[in-house]
């Protein structure tokens, strides 16, 4: 990733903006110039990222055990059934 070779955000937006990508994580609450960014679009993509973080637990679908993709897309539909039983249950 960019951030690891030694940019700063900075330049990851304006690799961003060269490329036509909106970037929608806003800036850091300590930065002295604002960030406009979509509030609504990044709600949404936190929140994938969160069902993503809880599909890794399972140990099956974080390693990729599975070597055909049928297989593994019926782990993702377990666990993810598995995940939205819990959810509806403490509701």
């Amino acid at each position: 990733m960019l951030a690891d070779k030694g940019y700063d955000s900075d330049a990851i937006r304006s690799d961003l903006a060269h490329r036509q990508i909106a970037a929608v994580i806003p800036g850091r609450s300590n930065r002295r110039v604002k960030i406009e960014h979509d509030r609504a679009l990044y709600k949404q993509r936190n929140r994938i990222e969160r069902m993503f973080g809880h599909l890794k637990v399972n140990r099956a679908i974080a390693t990729r055990y599975d070597q055909l993709a049928v297989s593994f897309m019926s782990m993702v539909h377990i666990a993810t059934a598995r995940y939205w039983l819990k959810f509806v249950h403490a509701a």
